[in-house]
């Protein structure tokens, strides 16, 4: 016998992954989103918005999907015992996982648009490698991982267009209240 698993038991690996990977990629994406100040703060309310800009309920929409899209991604990896780059693909997708969603706390946190713009660069950039490393793992793994880079570099555009547009609110909450005692 020269098969190691049967096809359905490399399907219950890939469902067991699943049910790990995918909640555990939006909650990643919700801690991010409730630390890192969001869309709701009077910082960004105040910024003059793109003509790209969508509708915000759209962004709860597209990044619940992604994230699901990325968990399914990871699970196949991660059910791909014993292929070759499977340790790296992960390790890497992890440290760009992270990497993008400290977006949000540079972004709308510390209001820092030229630096939120620089995350997002580097990213794309290492989504386009995590892309590579699972396409040697699994096809479909990186296939799934297509809209996020596409959405990906949607990000990085809005980003540069805020900044273009509010240039003096980069870095500066000007909406916080600033108390004056005179002696």
């Amino acid at each position: 016998m020269n098969v190691l698993a049967s096809q359905g038991q490399l399907r219950a690996s890939f469902f067991r992954w699943a049910l790990f990977t995918v909640p555990a990629c939006l909650l990643v994406g919700f801690l991010a989103e409730q630390f890192g100040g969001g869309s709701n703060s009077l910082w960004f309310q105040s910024l003059i918005k793109p003509d790209i800009f969508p509708e915000p309920k759209w962004f709860g929409i597209v990044w619940t999907i992604l994230y699901v899209m990325l968990g399914l991604s990871v699970a196949l990896i991660c059910a791909a015992w014993g292929a070759r780059g499977r340790v790296a693909a992960l390790i890497v997708f992890v440290l760009h996982f992270l990497l993008a969603q400290s977006w949000t706390l540079v972004f709308f946190g510390n209001y820092q648009m030229t630096l939120g713009l620089y995350v997002l660069g580097a990213s794309v950039i290492t989504a386009v490698i995590v892309i590579g490393l699972f396409w040697r793992v699994r096809q479909l793994a990186a296939l799934l991982l297509l809209p996020y880079l596409a959405w990906l570099c949607f990000a990085t555009l809005l980003n540069y267009e805020f900044l273009k547009l509010n240039p003096d609110a980069d870095g500066v909450d000007q909406t916080q209240a600033v108390q004056r005692i005179e002696i």
